[in-house]
């Protein structure tokens, strides 16, 4: 941001020839890669330009500044539009990485990739997602305010800036997110919306009629319209955003895609692909530029983001200065700021962790993560979530802090209502943003309307923790509506994804500890009925589950076994005590515990050979899920107890009976497989 940026022009003849840069990038990039979208950044390369130039608040010589202004280019597909001011105003995106747009290896990828390009905030594209992503940084700066401001010492006041789509405006997780903002009166978040009217299909009246302001307005928004080709005017709008600050603003610009096309403006033909070689030049005769020039970019162009950069640069050092005296003259802040934007968490942090005695009734692993949930919070101060309306089902509430609600942020816990995919993204938002090790919980049934922001989590590799309850059938009477029975595998097969499913109170225990020092998603799979505590005395030790899957039963030398039972969750229970009856009768069982696939494949050769021997090929795994992906574990000798139907409304224990999910049919199973003498 230039210290002069209130006496820059913004009708000049300069200006506009700064604007022009951006548009003719993002033209000659997608040309040159013959892919790509080159609508949205000319139409709204405008507000974008005002947007850089006079408001955000940036230093590209330290982008991990913590009090900068936090910027979501959600309409991921015009993401040239960011490459180019990123290159523009001194990132580490050079010419050349525009040049090798949507190539191999190149900072300038199709879609914006969090950690991939210097500048970059999160990784969008999915519409919608980014949307909901900047609602979850929103709320953390409001929240690190609530902590570390105090009185005339203001270390955390940055703002998040979104450009979203007609494409944004449709998806519901951007509908859920929007409410979410509205409520909580998220003052420092400002959507500017490129309403250019067009969509891949064509113009959006074919499926969008509606007024987008006032339903922005029904959620709690200060809502404005504006000319998005009016510099002044979205600079205005933009003051007048700054200014409502007890609730989020919307910036209704209406814009032409593919601006300065003659030809393809105001068309789906300038949307997701290339102009073609005659209207690129003849856009930049429109535009009074050089037509054969490619990724030109003038002097004075150059000279006036170097500008920029350097007021952002001042803005930053001043605020390097406050920091250092809020610093010294709060050592107790600072040392909780320190522990809440490390990446890991300190040395010996799990001890102390509770301990839960062997119990034949036990508790449900849903009931020891609330538990767990409640000492953590005395463990890792930054420790922060709640639940999409369930929290008394997922125990996902801490007992001794407040709740996250309109113009109050000092809480840590959240009632994210009936939005999981909002709760997802916001989650995903939260943790980019940084300060917070966020959690949300919901039934397991109801990962499905979260997994397009799982997935992206496990893209950015973010360390989001999902508390995911009443895991399987035996949610009993509510039917099969909400009986899960492919999600384990389906949640299992998202590539960089840790699912972690305890079969007692002490491996829920770990499964915690794992989660929160692990470097990416973790997903808690839990039980809503009552399992066994095991009696570590005579069982494997819990901490095995840090490994993934360990020996639960049975230390016979393996040229003895006969067999291994595997299982996960409420299923080992039933493996330990069909265990004790094969022992009884002489047979040689292994009882092997895997609550975490993932955690287990990443264990070295010795240590997966130490629990499933390859000579051993009698292998029976018992879950209530599919059994589709367990022959990866029980090879073409082995058998599986698994769920390969729906569930049905009825008792749990009458289900189990029907299922077969008790222990005389794994007997009988195992029986069958080991055979007579």
């Amino acid at each position: 941001m230039s210290q002069d940026n209130d006496r820059i022009d913004l009708g000049s003849a300069e200006t506009e020839l700064q604007v022009n840069t951006i548009r003719t990038l993002a033209m000659d990039a997608v040309e040159k890669a013959n892919s790509g979208h080159p609508g949205l950044p000319m139409g709204a390369a405008d507000m974008a330009h005002v947007l850089w130039s006079r408001h955000l608040r940036f230093d590209p010589s330290n982008p991990a500044w913590p009090d900068r202004d936090r910027f979501v280019l959600s309409a991921g597909h015009g993401c040239m539009l960011q490459y180019a001011l990123l290159h523009l105003s001194g990132y580490d995106v050079s010419l050349d990485d525009l040049k090798q747009f949507r190539q191999w290896g190149s900072k300038t990828p199709g879609h914006p990739e969090y950690g991939h390009t210097p500048g970059v905030e999160t990784t969008t594209g999915p519409l919608g997602q980014g949307f909901g992503n900047a609602v979850g940084m929103a709320i953390a700066e409001a929240m690190l305010a609530a902590r570390f401001n105090h009185g005339s010492s203001t270390i955390v006041e940055h703002w998040t800036y979104v450009i979203a789509s007609d494409g944004d405006m449709m998806e519901g997780v951007a509908s859920e997110a929007a409410s979410l903002a509205g409520h909580l009166q998220l003052g420092r978040l400002i959507v500017l919306y490129d309403d250019n009217h067009i969509t891949i299909d064509g113009n959006t009246n074919l499926a969008f009629s509606e007024d987008v302001g006032a339903r922005f307005e029904a959620y709690g928004w200060h809502v404005q319209h504006v000319n998005g080709h009016d510099r002044p005017a979205i600079d205005v709008a933009l003051t007048a955003a700054r200014a409502a600050t007890g609730r989020p603003s919307l910036i209704v610009a209406r814009t032409h895609i593919g601006f300065g096309a003659p030809h393809k403006q105001d068309s789906e033909e300038a949307h997701g692909a290339p102009l073609g070689a005659e209207e690129v030049k003849a856009a930049k005769k429109a535009y009074g530029w050089p037509e054969d020039a490619q990724f030109h970019v003038p002097d004075s162009v150059y000279a006036f983001w170097r500008g920029v950069a350097a007021g952002g640069r001042k803005l930053r050092t001043d605020w390097d200065e406050r920091f250092a005296a809020w610093r010294s003259a709060n050592p107790d802040g600072a040392r909780q700021w320190d522990i809440s934007h490390a990446t890991d968490l300190a040395a010996g942090w799990s001890k102390g962790a509770p301990a839960f005695p062997p119990d034949v009734k036990g508790m449900a692993t849903r009931a020891a993560s609330g538990k767990m949930i409640q000492w953590l919070a005395e463990a890792v101060p930054h420790l922060v979530g709640g639940s999409a309306d369930l929290a008394p089902s997922n125990k996902t509430m801490i007992d001794k802090a407040a709740t996250v609600g309109p113009m109050a942020f000092a809480g840590r816990n959240f009632h994210f209502g009936v939005r999981e995919h909002a709760m997802g993204a916001a989650l995903s938002g939260m943790s980019l943003h940084g300060g917070f090790r966020p959690y949300g919980g919901t039934f397991l049934i109801f990962s499905d309307y979260m997994r397009p922001t799982v997935r992206l989590a496990c893209i950015m590799k973010r360390p989001v923790v999902y508390v995911w309850t009443h895991d399987s059938f035996y949610l009993g009477e509510d039917g099969p509506t909400h009986q899960p029975v492919e999600h384990l595998m389906a949640l299992r097969a998202i590539p960089g994804f840790t699912i972690i499913r305890p079969c007692d109170a002490n491996e829920t225990r770990e499964a915690w500890i794992a989660a929160l020092e692990h470097a990416g998603p973790v997903g808690l799979v839990l039980t809503r009925q009552n399992l066994p505590t095991l009696d570590r005395t005579v069982y494997g030790p819990a901490e095995g589950l840090r490994k993934g899957g360990y020996i639960l039963a049975c230390e016979l030398r393996v040229d003895d076994l006969e067999l291994i039972l595997i299982a996960t969750g409420s299923e080992v229970a039933l493996a330990v005590e069909a265990h004790k009856t094969l022992e009884a009768e002489g047979r040689s069982v292994r009882v092997v515990s895997l609550p975490s696939w993932e955690l287990f494949e990443a264990q070295d050769a010795a240590w997966k050979e130490s629990v499933l021997p390859a000579k051993v090929t009698r292998r029976l795994a018992v879950e209530a899920g599919r059994s589709f992906g367990w022959e990866r574990h029980v090879g073409t000798a082995g058998r599986v107890i698994g769920l390969d139907h729906y569930g049905a409304s009825a008792p749990d224990k009458v289900l189990a009976e029907h299922f077969g999910f008790t222990t005389a049919n794994v007997l009988e199973v195992a029986r069958e497989m080991l055979g007579a003498r």
